[in-house]
Parts: structure tokens; C-alpha cells; sequence
């Protein structure tokens, strides 16, 4: 398995592991094993690879098999969602300080094919991609929907988030972690 920073002719690839995985499009006996709620479009990947090199993926026989974005609330600005999140950043404090669009960043959505989970990729693509971020920020923060256990339960356990708050949007129940992002790998 090759872990890489995703290029433009990755889209397409990423895209089709996404849909698997949408909570639009997800099969339903798949639910249970985590999803994806956020849909994306090839031009917004576009900007998360030209503008952020923010997008991290992991290739098994030709077909991406992971994929971990990340990027500076700048570029996650224009959803509500994170448009919401980034309001509050100053109100939450994590390693002594307060959290601001300078020092953290927005680390997720992450997606992994059911055929390479368990198999130790969720640790690798995430201290991939950290490794790449922190030389930009200190701090990843993240929500998981209280809905998505199995997400929840493998940032925490597996990865080390730490839960600094819970929050509710769009009658929806989330948990917000952060990570420092200087652990050594």
C-alpha cells in the first residue's frame, strides 16, 4: 500500500470511494460501520489539492482505499457547518492556549474501504496527513456525529482525540475533538 499526497488525477478515484461511503448513498447494512456526511464535488477536491495539498489517500492495486482530508478553516469557511465550528474556536482552549484559525486546523473527513479496515491503515493515513499538517498548525480539531460510533470510537481509542466539547447543529449531536499535532509518529 502506497500512502501520497493526493494530485488532481486522483479525484476521480477519491470520488468513487466517497459515494461508496456518503450517508446519501451508502448501502444501508453499511451504516453501522461508519460513513461520510459532507458531500464534495471535483471542483471543491480541486481546491483542497491545488490551494491546501490537503487531501491524503492510501492506493492498494491501482484503486484509492483511503482517504483523509484536511485543511485550514479558510478553506472549510464557506460550509455552515464549519463556518459554525469556526465561531466558537475562541472559546475553547487546548495545550494552554486558545484555539484560533491560526493555530488549528480542520482535520476530516476521513474515509477507509471496509476491504482494508482493521488492517492498521486508519493509524497510518492519519499520522500521514498529521505529519504533513503540523507544519502548519499545532492543532487538528475534528467532530464526529454522535450517530457514527464506530468513527468516534477509533479516534478516540485507536488515534488519541481528545473529546474538548459537544455541540449540536442542524438538530444534529456532535462531539468535537483536538489532537496535538507535534506527537511523535
Amino acid at each position: 500500500m502506497q500512502l501520497k499526497v493526493a494530485e488532481l488525477s486522483d479525484i476521480d478515484k477519491v470520488l468513487e470511494l466517497h459515494y461508496k461511503y456518503q450517508i446519501e448513498s451508502i448501502a444501508e447494512e453499511d451504516k453501522k460501520d461508519g460513513f461520510v456526511t459532507t458531500p464534495f464535488t471535483k471542483e471543491q477536491l480541486t481546491d483542497l489539492i491545488d490551494k491546501e495539498q490537503g487531501l491524503f489517500i492510501a492506493i492498494k492495486d491501482n484503486s484509492v482505499v483511503a482517504y483523509v482530508m484536511a485543511a485550514s478553516w479558510q478553506f472549510w469557511s464557506k460550509w455552515p457547518m464549519f463556518e459554525h465550528m469556526i465561531k466558537d474556536l475562541h472559546n475553547l482552549e487546548y495545550l494552554g492556549q486558545k484555539l484560533s484559525v491560526d493555530n488549528s486546523y480542520q482535520y476530516g473527513p476521513i474515509c477507509i474501504d471496509k476491504s482494508v479496515r482493521g488492517s492498521g491503515v486508519l493509524e497510518k493515513i492519519f499520522d500521514f496527513s498529521r505529519e504533513h499538517m503540523s507544519k502548519r498548525y499545532q492543532i487538528l480539531v475534528t467532530f464526529i456525529n454522535k450517530i457514527n460510533p464506530r468513527s468516534y470510537e477509533a479516534h478516540v481509542r485507536k488515534l488519541g482525540l481528545e473529546v474538548i466539547q459537544e455541540f449540536s447543529y442542524n438538530n444534529n449531536n456532535y462531539y468535537e475533538l483536538v489532537y496535538d499535532t507535534s506527537k511523535k509518529v
